[in-house]
């Protein structure tokens, strides 16, 4: 698990670090740079994937962008200049690091490499720097648009936690459903296992999670799939199936498989509804039990807005739900959320280490800053006097809103 995360120079994260626990909730006004903290580390997973381009950058999710846009643009002293980007992850004996160079007036289709620092528990990797040149072979340099890390990665053994920082970091991405994916009406553009990053292929998914649940070494899945149902308090099932069998219109846009759920209040015959005709909010939980418990999810990943489509009571029971398929799942993994909706945060089990609130605001240079939020004996008092973390987000008294409205 990456317990120290470092970005600087990047869109507004002129010198970002973060101490990150598993389960890990930006808060933030609108523009304050929590999408840009979810990209950044994007990049730094292309880099240790072993080349940033715009078709890297995509496969996770990052919006591509000119160079002018990647770097950051706040007014500097000429020293004080950087002529790079800059990206590290660390976790307890193994580290990863790199800066990333691209011509503002002549930008390449690639970024190169300008610094690499590949580090595991038994010393450096790769180091690599723009004052010493590395030699693959005789009379072979190391390309400047390929990583060096990830080549000498193919050395580490499975196991290795080197290779296994690196690894989560290769296969990070940021998934942001959409109600048109979700229901089958658009394609996904960026489509993974299990799922896209748009939602797409979720009846597939659900089916898969479902069928997991009786193989070998998964039973632990069958008490955190029972915990789905009820987040959908009008469904008496769900499920998926071939879209032939259900009760579409010729009309409607579906893929070979669609989601279903039999409604509870409907007669028999006449209670089957396809994620066509489902309400949007049923689809999201679905998606977030998705890549919450598939056995295929990756083990680091982020989640655009979870609570959205989501009502503010429905996004407390979906946060609780998430944190606890997250924290308790026998497949180790770590995911950061960003979330508008205040009732998130009276979802949050903060009181256990492994989740940490962040506060996410722009300071009186338009840097981005993000705070960890704790549990103080002040915030206590307050939870003491009936006031919820929600409350005191929307009061402005825990950060993470515009000053301006």
């Amino acid at each position: 698990m990456i317990t120290h995360l470092q970005i600087a120079s990047f869109k507004s994260l002129e010198n970002v670090e973060l101490e990150l626990g598993q389960v890990n909730v930006f808060i933030g006004a609108n523009g304050s740079g929590k999408s840009n903290l979810l990209e950044a580390i994007g990049v730094l997973g292309a880099a240790a994937f072993g080349r940033v381009d715009d078709e890297s950058l995509l496969r996770r999710g990052v919006r591509p962008g000119v160079p002018k846009l990647y770097k950051s643009a706040f007014p500097h002293k000429p020293h004080e200049r950087r002529p790079h980007i800059f990206f590290g992850a660390r976790k307890e004996d193994a580290a990863y690091e790199v800066a990333l160079f691209n011509p503002l007036n002549d930008p390449k289709p690639a970024w190169r490499y300008m610094s690499e620092n590949f580090e595991g528990p038994t010393g450096k990797i790769v180091g690599r720097s723009p004052f010493k040149k590395q030699e693959l072979g005789p009379g072979k340099g190391l390309n400047p648009e390929q990583g060096y890390a990830a080549l000498k990665s193919v050395e580490l053994k499975p196991g290795d936690s080197a290779l296994d920082l690196l690894d989560g970091l290769r296969n990070y991405c940021i998934y942001s459903a959409n109600t048109a994916t979700l229901r089958g009406l658009a394609p996904d553009q960026q489509q993974r296992e299990p799922v896209g990053l748009s939602g797409g292929r979720l009846p597939e998914a659900v089916l898969e999670l479902l069928q997991s649940r009786r193989k070998e070494g998964h039973a632990w899945l069958n008490d955190k799939v029972a915990e789905i149902l009820p987040l959908i308090d009008w469904a008496k099932t769900f499920g998926s199936g071939p879209s032939s069998a259900m009760p579409l219109s010729p009309s409607a846009a579906a893929s070979k498989y669609v989601v279903r759920f039999t409604d509870r209040y409907m007669a028999d015959k006449r209670n089957i509804l396809t994620g066509y005709d489902a309400s949007e909010g049923a689809l999201y939980v679905l998606f977030a039990a998705v890549i919450a418990l598939h056995p295929k999810s990756p083990s680091f990943f982020a989640v655009d807005n979870l609570d959205q489509a989501i009502n503010p009571r429905l996004a407390k029971r979906l946060t609780q739900a998430f944190c606890s398929w997250i924290l308790d799942s026998q497949t180790s993994r770590q995911v950061i959320l960003t979330a508008h909706n205040a009732a998130v945060l009276d979802g949050l089990p903060l009181k256990d280490d492994r989740v940490r609130l962040f506060s996410v605001d722009r300071d009186n240079l338009g840097h981005t800053v993000a705070r960890r939020i704790i549990l103080s004996e002040k915030l206590l008092a307050k939870a003491a006097q009936g006031w919820t973390l929600s409350r005191l987000w929307m009061n402005g008294l825990i950060g993470g809103v515009s000053t301006t409205l």
